[in-house]
């Protein structure tokens, strides 16, 4: 079971840029495809970006070009790298396996604010 902490959330204007970060507890995370997810007030949860445990990586069309995801498996970290940040991005990110579901245990996700 994958215990996970999410941190770096905050407001940020219309075209900026901000970092979120995760935290990964479990021994077998280097070989876990991480997701980060968000949720907005009303909707349901969305896979925004995922990378495998070698690197390799996607994006929903909604961000791609503009979000970065990355890994230190050293460190059981994953980020999430927004730029040119729109108000519709404006949700809570979680990060978790690929493969979750809404019934897996989630963290407590960081809010990420778009507004000016």
């Amino acid at each position: 079971q994958v215990q996970l902490v999410e941190s770096g959330g905050g407001l940020v204007q219309p075209g900026g840029s901000l970092s979120v970060s995760c935290a990964a507890s479990t021994r077998i995370f280097s070989i876990l495809t991480m997701g980060w997810f968000r949720q907005a007030p009303g909707k349901q949860r969305e896979l925004v970006a995922h990378i495998t445990g070698s690197g390799v990586t996607n994006y929903a069309d909604s961000v791609k070009g503009r979000f970065t995801i990355s890994r230190d498996n050293a460190k059981n970290m994953v980020y999430l790298q927004m730029n040119s940040l729109k108000p519709e991005d404006t949700a809570v990110y979680y990060c978790n396996k690929r493969s979750a579901k809404e019934s897996d245990p989630w963290g407590q996700g960081t809010q990420v604010t778009v507004s000016s």
